[in-house]
């Protein structure tokens, strides 16, 4: 049996994030990820994230230790931590998009979520399944191959 889990957790920042912000971290977490064998997403939406990680359990959970205490965010919820028999983004050490007002309004199983005001720190385990199962569809994977090349 494997021990291959994956952790879905949101988390507000502290503070506004720019694009370079970005960039360097997803630069660090990349070099990270790749040296524990963790791949995953982050999602970023006005000031909110949700990221997956998945990989080994230990390697995982001290991860998600180390991102709980990361004084660049607040409010990190753990939405999920549970086995899982495959990856969904081994393709990527960090697979990384933005939502934007087309994203929140046109989710299927969360449009109406976002259109209430709500934001990824708010999200439930069943509407983070749901935003999970959109982008393993392909909903973003164009935009984060080139979100890649420039956040």
């Amino acid at each position: 049996m494997s021990d291959l889990v994956h952790c879905i957790y949101a988390s507000t920042a502290t503070r506004d994030m720019r694009a370079d912000d970005l960039v360097a971290l997803l630069a660090r977490a990349r070099v990270c990820n790749a040296a524990l064998g963790v791949t995953g997403m982050l999602l970023h939406d006005r000031g909110n994230f949700f990221q997956v990680l998945e990989g080994p359990g230990a390697a995982v959970a001290q991860l998600y230790a180390h991102i709980a205490t990361d004084p660049r965010h607040h409010r990190v919820v753990e939405i999920i931590h549970e086995p899982i028999a495959l990856r969904s983004f081994s393709a990527w050490t960090m697979g990384f998009a933005r939502l934007d007002e087309v994203d929140r309004a046109e989710m299927p199983g969360l449009n109406d979520f976002f259109g209430a005001g709500h934001t990824l720190d708010q999200i439930d385990g069943g509407r983070a399944k749901k935003l999970l199962q959109a982008f393993s569809a392909g909903r973003w994977h164009r935009r984060v191959q080139c979100q890649d090349m420039q956040v």
